[in-house]
């Protein structure tokens, strides 16, 4: 799951590379969507910690 900010980052990359800057743009903005998503289920979660 981590690995999705990471793999819709290479591809928008990829995508600007190759000139499709437009389409880049949208995707890197899906990869902040993504980022933030995965911050609030990941800070919002309780830690199970048996002392």
């Amino acid at each position: 799951m981590m690995s999705l900010p990471f793999f819709t980052a290479t591809v928008a990359m990829v995508m600007g590379w190759c000139g499709l800057r437009a389409a880049a743009a949208w995707v890197g903005l899906l990869t902040v969507v993504v980022t933030l998503a995965l911050f609030a289920t990941h800070a919002t979660s309780s830690i199970n910690i048996a002392l």
